[in-house]
């Protein structure tokens, strides 16, 4: 599920989103780096993505070729995978 990084509104699914998209309640950029799977806050440019060239606002629109939206329901899932692997491994009997 793709959400709105400013007002969490369900964003239609679809494949691509060009750099005038807009949210459909608020009105925001949608190709945004906030909006990206790429974007970590605290990384280099706060952006996994080694190749990608630097952005200084990541709430604006931008012309990045590497933005690829976030799902939410894949991201939520792969973390509870790892939490549950690092659960396993904690407790792991000899």
């Amino acid at each position: 599920m793709k959400r709105c990084f400013r007002c969490n509104a369900t964003v239609e699914e679809r494949e691509f989103f060009s750099r005038r998209d807009e949210c459909g309640a608020c009105g925001a950029d949608l190709h945004v780096c906030k909006n990206c799977s790429f974007y970590r806050p605290g990384r280099s440019n706060e952006c996994e993505e080694p190749q990608a060239e630097r952005v200084a606002d990541k709430e604006r629109s931008n012309y990045c070729d590497f933005f690829r939206f976030k799902d939410e329901q894949g991201e939520a899932a792969l973390a509870k995978d790892d939490a549950k692997k690092a659960w396993d491994q904690l407790f792991k009997k000899p």
